[in-house]
């Protein structure tokens, strides 16, 4: 580990715009008793990595749930960079631009989206560990071996249609062999992302062009975006098999009751 590495600072960066179609305001949905955000913070406060644990949100009634659990809302997000289709390199780089701009200069920044729930502080003090080891790389992105492999994958032309993928021998295509003899692929998962801020400032990318892989273990990277998605969330928690991060603080009271989504 470079002297460099040992001394950087880093931010975390919670996203959290209003509004969502396919789960209504599901970063503040109540989920297991507190609003879902509350623990992407609660882990990002506990893993004691972070010199601030920052939340972009458009929205006040976004940013006094997040105030009410830990964390900062130094600045509401322009709606112009808080749509649906807006690239998180927009709002990343303007929450950066920002705190800079109060002389608030950070080394790194980590991406925790609130819609993984069961990605704990030891998961985010791991992979911060592993990234400060890895010399040479611009980002680390969290990953999980994909269940739908690409190798069966088709793309549909009219009434034809040819693999995504035409790297198989075809004396075996991929398409037509078994998963487990097939190359080992990985995807993306939304649940943690730690860069350098260089790569936001001179290259305006999020990731750059090195970036090293963390993997997930067990439901660190479960996604919550569908609302299948919520309900099997529900059933791992009630059933022992995800735990959620410990939230300290009490619930979020509007009008004297909780706020049920």
């Amino acid at each position: 580990m470079s002297q460099v590495a040992e001394t950087a600072s880093i931010v975390a960066l919670i996203p959290a715009r209003s509004g969502s179609r396919r789960v209504p305001d599901k970063n503040i949905r109540l989920f297991a008793g507190h609003p879902l955000i509350a623990y992407t913070i609660a882990a990002a406060l506990h893993s004691k990595i972070f010199a601030a644990v920052v939340v972009s949100t458009d929205s006040e009634r976004y940013a006094d749930i997040a105030r009410h659990y830990g964390a900062e809302v130094p600045f509401l997000r322009p709606h112009e960079i808080a749509g649906e289709l807006s690239p998180d390199v927009e709002w990343v780089e303007y929450t950066l631009k920002r705190l800079r701009g109060d002389g608030r200069v950070y080394d790194c920044f980590s991406t925790l989206r609130p819609t993984s729930p069961f990605r704990h502080a030891e998961t985010i003090r791991r992979a911060w560990q592993e990234f400060l080891k890895e010399e040479g790389v611009d980002s680390l992105r969290a990953v999980e071996k994909c269940e739908s492999h690409p190798g069966k994958m088709w793309v549909v032309r009219g009434n034809r249609m040819m693999p995504l993928l035409p790297l198989s021998p075809p004396e075996k295509p991929w398409h037509s062999s078994q998963y487990q003899s097939l190359p080992e692929v990985y995807v993306q998962n939304a649940s943690l992302e730690i860069a350098w801020t260089r790569v936001v400032f001179e290259e305006r990318t999020i990731a750059g062009n090195v970036v090293m892989p963390f993997f997930t273990q067990g439901h660190e990277g479960f996604d919550v975006n569908q609302p299948i998605d919520w309900r099997i969330a529900e059933e791992l928690v009630q059933t022992g098999q995800a735990n959620l991060p410990h939230v300290p603080n009490a619930p979020y009271i509007v009008e004297d009751r909780c706020w049920s989504g």
